[in-house]
């Protein structure tokens, strides 16, 4: 990857943009030059679970409200969440679609990435969801749009005994060599990414939603992976989904490992990546993970423990003035911490004390 790229298109350029946009929403809450983000969890939102982010310093995360008649997320079932989370001492920001990282045979609304006939009904409840998370004041909303799912080989050791996921390209097998999804080349993947968008931002502006996509994790070749053409699987493809509908509610949950999983030399090109999509204010969530590799063969690894350093990844967000969760969203396993607790709790404290220390 080129730096003079990035640079170039960064600077006064993204300055202009930024300034183009509304100044209330996203564009107000980046604060350039300031430490204002803040730790926060997607693991779920139980009683127990939320107390033990509060016992951890956790004062955000994306809950999971119970799914009223027909399937679609109440405003009166988003509003006991949040009831629940403030009398622990946790804010509920984000929710999440039924569009989750699931493999396309196991997926909720299948329809939406296979392009099927019932995909108009299945964004219709999307929509629905956005004016739902309104009324109850949630501000932001996480999704996927995928077929395959998130790809894995054989786990690695990484320290202590604990396993990491990883992906190796040259060991991952195709099989059966089509999804149940069948053949989608990039210009379907396409369609079917902007039949969702120009339905669904449109709603998200309205009501004033943050609606955040995650890239395709791992990316693959060109060619694709089983007849799929990981779109959102590269840089370039990242910057064509923003453009797409352009809208200051509508951006990326910013899988920090995921996007260095896509580069060459992660170690290096990942804060200007944080830097061209943070200068637009198109991060509405990061999934602060770390990694030991490059694309097409990496491993999962403990945040202090990998190729990215962490320390300089949050001065970068502090930089662009991100103001929105820092969560780590995949950890190394062990047989001692089969909930993955302690493996979480210490991801919670490594990253509120990068926070404390860049404030």
């Amino acid at each position: 990857m080129n730096r003079r790229e990035f640079v170039g298109m960064t600077g006064v350029a993204a300055a202009a943009a930024a300034a183009a946009q509304s100044a209330t929403g996203p564009q107000a809450d980046y604060k350039p030059g300031k430490a204002v983000m803040k730790v926060g969890c997607q693991r779920g939102s139980s009683d127990k679970h939320l107390a033990l982010l509060a016992r951890s310093g956790v004062t955000q995360c994306c809950g999971y409200p119970e799914q009223g008649p027909g399937g679609s997320f109440e405003v009166d079932a988003m509003q006991r969440l949040q009831e629940r989370a403030r009398k622990i001492g946790v804010e509920i920001t984000m929710i999440q679609f039924p569009l989750p990282s699931s493999y396309i045979a196991r997926a909720q609304m299948p329809s939406i990435m296979m392009g099927k006939p019932e995909r108009d009904r299945d964004i219709d409840r999307c929509c629905e969801i956005i004016r739902n998370a309104a009324k109850a004041g949630i501000p932001s909303i996480k999704y996927n749009m995928t077929i395959l799912g998130v790809l894995s080989t054989e786990p690695q050791p990484v320290r202590g005994g604990a396993m990491g996921r990883a992906w190796d390209l040259s060991k991952a097998k195709q099989e059966p060599p089509l999804t149940e999804a069948g053949p989608a080349p990039g210009p379907v993947m396409w369609e079917r990414i902007t039949y969702f968008l120009k339905r669904v931002v449109p709603v998200a502006n309205e009501y004033k939603i943050r609606i955040a996509c995650h890239p395709h994790d791992p990316g693959v070749p060109p060619e694709g992976f089983r007849g799929v053409d990981r779109v959102l699987g590269t840089f370039e493809g990242l910057k064509k989904f923003v453009s797409i509908e352009e809208s200051p509610y509508h951006g990326l949950n910013f899988c920090q490992g995921t996007v260095s999983e896509m580069l060459q030399d992660p170690g290096k090109e990942i804060f200007d990546v944080i830097r061209y999509f943070g200068t637009r204010k198109k991060i509405f969530n990061v999934h602060f993970r770390n990694i030991r590799g490059k694309r097409d063969k990496f491993v999962e690894t403990y945040p202090d423990d990998g190729d990215i350093n962490f320390f300089r990844a949050m001065q970068v967000y502090k930089e662009v003035g991100y103001p929105y969760m820092m969560m780590p969203d995949h950890m190394p396993r062990h047989p001692d911490d089969p909930g993955g607790d302690q493996a979480f709790s210490f991801a919670y404290g490594y990253i509120k004390g990068l926070i404390q220390a860049v404030s």
